[in-house]
């Protein structure tokens, strides 16, 4: 089975990716599963940079192609506010502080238009890559609602459907996230064996 390294601990992230790339005889391995214990500093200023250096420094490492991502929310009411920065926007730096400390700065707010966005970068040993962008637009809500998923999910209601992103099943989200979306045309990349893994 061919395999690929996706270059993250967040298991919530590690599932997402896991859902849509096992069909295609991918076997994803997260940093622990490789017993990854050095620290990889996102010291980037744009999520390509981060996706760019999480997925170099692994697959550099390793010799197996690496899948690099970063992702986060953008505000239009606060331009370079969250971004690279959205999981470290609060002090805490937790799910729960992050989504209070947005709905606090955003109560007299009229303008909620806010979006999803994801950077993959699929880097190979031999220092060749892709990049994959996607997108989802939205607004900020102004209260939580949904179990599922996690981070901004909650609070960030999709413009197609009107629905939390925290509303959705994995395979709901699989088919409309930023990462979703970034992933479906590396899927496509795949199946046509413009890249091979």
């Amino acid at each position: 089975m061919k395999q690929l390294i996706i270059a993250t601990h967040n298991k919530n992230k590690l599932n997402e990716i896991k859902a849509l790339l096992d069909p295609l005889g991918i076997q994803c391995l997260s940093l622990d599963d490789i017993n990854w214990v050095d620290e990889i500093e996102e010291i980037g200023k744009t999520f390509f940079e981060n996706a760019m250096i999480k997925a170099k420094t692994v697959a550099k490492q390793t010799g197996i192609p690496t899948l690099g991502d970063d992702s986060g929310l953008l505000v239009d009411a606060f331009p370079g506010l969250l971004g690279v920065r959205s999981k470290r926007f609060s002090k805490e730096a937790t799910h729960d502080a992050n989504n209070a400390l947005l709905l606090q700065m955003m109560e007299d707010i009229e303008n909620r238009s806010a979006r999803f966005m994801s950077d993959v970068v699929l880097y190979f040993p031999d220092d060749s890559y892709k990049e994959y962008i996607g997108t989802v637009e939205g607004a900020i809500a102004r209260d939580y609602m949904g179990e599922n998923g996690f981070g901004y999910d909650p609070v960030f209601i999709i413009k197609e459907t009107g629905k939390r992103m925290a509303e959705l099943t994995q395979k709901e989200k699989n088919q409309i996230s930023h990462r979703g979306r970034a992933l479906h045309k590396l899927i496509e990349d795949i199946q046509n064996e413009t890249i091979v893994i």
